[in-house]
């Protein structure tokens, strides 16, 4: 039997965790869902999220916020994991049938805005970008300490682009600096390789 994968567990978790939403997207009408589901995607994208005031006859303050949490967490997660028809229908089966069909066609009609809003979230943790690298290796013989040292450093010179302009970068390691560097980096590649 294969373990369920990080993924799989958060989805699960999620489906947990959202009962509270499911519950609470039951008390609103057919029109209010509708509204409200498009209200939360275009919070994701970056415009204004549905206001509390225009939904507090339907939940109290502490139930709008699990709603506004759990709705956008779904959305983010089923369109970021890239989930099919039959696997969002398997996460919405507590709801009744026309829920799910508001949830169906949202998802289907704006899917591509989630997406672009996520990849947006993805560009916004960093806008530098490496340009160019170079660097040398020296082997330093002494200091003004110490008469003999014979200790490898390293000179690294990185041209960075930020908002458009390139800067220049200098930076001196030693042995163990550099190597505190190189398992930086692998710990990052494989944070990106994970949102892939």
């Amino acid at each position: 039997m294969a373990l369920p994968s990080e993924g799989d567990m958060y989805v699960d978790t999620l489906r947990i965790r959202s009962n509270l939403t499911y519950e609470d997207l039951e008390k609103t009408a057919s029109f209010w869902a509708t509204q409200l589901l498009h209200k939360i995607i275009d919070g994701i994208c970056g415009r204004a999220y549905p206001l509390y005031q225009n939904y507090h006859s339907v939940w109290d303050s502490t139930e709008w916020i699990h709603v506004l949490e759990d709705i956008t967490t779904f959305f983010k997660v089923i369109v970021g994991k890239n989930l099919s028809d039959e696997e969002i229908s398997q996460q919405l089966n507590q709801l009744n049938s026309f829920h799910q069909e508001a949830i169906m066609k949202c998802l289907k009609s704006r899917k591509d805005d989630i997406r672009q809003a996520l990849l947006g979230e993805i560009v916004d943790i960093s806008s530098a970008q490496l340009q160019n690298f170079d660097w040398q290796l020296k082997l330093a013989l002494s200091s003004d300490k110490i008469a003999t040292l014979q200790m490898p450093l390293l000179n690294l010179h990185l041209d960075v682009k930020e908002n458009g302009e390139v800067k220049p970068y200098s930076v001196e390691m030693s042995k163990e600096e550099l190597q505190n560097l190189i398992n930086s980096l692998e710990a990052a590649n494989k944070v990106v390789l994970q949102l892939k």
